[in-house]
């Protein structure tokens, strides 16, 4: 069913288009006037739908995510003429849309740029609250900006190609979100699992848009990440350090990442159901193990943006559906992940 939700952040109104098709895309933006950022594999999937669009194609892959892939697509935007009356369209995974973003941020001082998220994590996360940037080397998002898009299209027929791993790597970010956000969803969480949501896809819908409304709240109370917004960070700030060094899928490496923040959380503040959260994550196919060098990935952790000086801003959980900030000292969290 569509629906519509206009969303008010500190500088721009963002439209939502809830279950509006690709195909409807001329009417709400001027194909002669848009260029199209896509990857191999969706462009792959749905090379129909590209057709007489100015499309720029790009590889698929985290490892693309940086100033290359950025250079690449500014020459071909320049080829193409593409002047500040022009709408940028990220059709994508969270890759994409975060290049998309950034580009439409850079390029002439900024133009406008609409997304298409094609995965659920993309959908849930990446897409949504105006965060854009690259990589540098292994460390995630060091290069960005916040800008919001003008609009954002949920197509959901875009998931009846989406491969099964990237369900798996998509319900990391909503298990984050029901960790801790929403009690409610987590309990639902716990009684389904992906063949049901493969199933039933008005449920997957349904709970795709509880997951994008979830976050929108959050980033509208805090855009800039002051307060508030770091809670999304929950199992990233480990997660971030070992993903690109281990090649792992974000939603892979985020999973290890809230197991050990649970950890972190029951020694911290006392919480005391990290065998739940790991249950739930098992029951999506995320790995809740993984073996890696605790002294590289501290140092990697403390490249984090959210370290302030002697101290790092790890999200716990107090309870599950209720996550908080903790300042921890560099030097006490050495010695803590040394020993996990």
């Amino acid at each position: 069913m569509k629906s519509i939700e206009v969303h008010k952040f500190s500088n721009k109104k963002v439209t939502y288009y809830f279950g509006y098709p690709f195909k409807e895309l001329d009417k709400y933006v001027n194909k002669d006037l848009s260029v199209i950022i896509t990857d191999d594999n969706v462009f792959r999937y749905h090379e129909t739908v590209f057709k007489k669009r100015k499309v720029i194609l790009i590889k698929a892959g985290e490892k693309y995510k940086n100033q290359n892939s950025i250079d690449f697509i500014v020459s071909k935007l320049i080829d193409y003429g593409v002047d500040r009356s022009y709408t940028i369209i990220g059709v994508g995974g969270g890759v994409v849309t975060d290049i998309a973003g950034y580009v439409s941020s850079i390029y002439m001082r900024g133009i406008k740029c609409v997304f298409f998220p094609t995965t659920i994590l993309a959908m849930v996360d990446a897409s949504i609250g105006g965060k854009n940037g690259i990589d540098v080397g292994i460390y995630k998002n060091m290069i960005g900006c916040f800008k919001q898009p003008d609009a954002l299209f949920f197509d959901f027929n875009f998931l009846k190609t989406l491969p099964r791993i990237e369900w798996v790597n998509g319900f990391a970010e909503i298990i984050k979100h029901a960790c801790i956000k929403d009690k409610n969803m987590f309990n639902e969480l716990e009684k389904n699992n992906i063949n049901f949501y493969l199933k039933y896809p008005t449920k997957i819908n349904e709970l795709i848009k509880k997951n994008v409304l979830i976050k929108t709240k959050v980033v509208k109370n805090d855009e800039f990440e002051k307060k508030d917004r770091m809670l999304l960070n929950f199992g990233h700030t480990l997660g971030h350090a070992i993903e690109n060094s281990y090649n792992l899928s974000h939603g892979y490496a985020i999973s290890i990442g809230m197991v050990y923040a649970c950890m972190y959380s029951d020694k911290f503040v006392g919480f005391s159901d990290t065998h739940k959260v790991v249950e739930v994550l098992s029951k999506y196919e995320l790995p809740t193990q993984f073996t890696f060098n605790k002294k590289q990935t501290f140092e990697r952790i403390l490249k984090d943006k959210k370290k302030s000086n002697l101290i790092i801003n790890y999200i716990l959980l107090r309870s599950i559906g209720k996550g908080i900030v903790f300042p921890i000292n560099k030097e006490k969290l050495k010695e803590i992940i040394l020993k996990t």
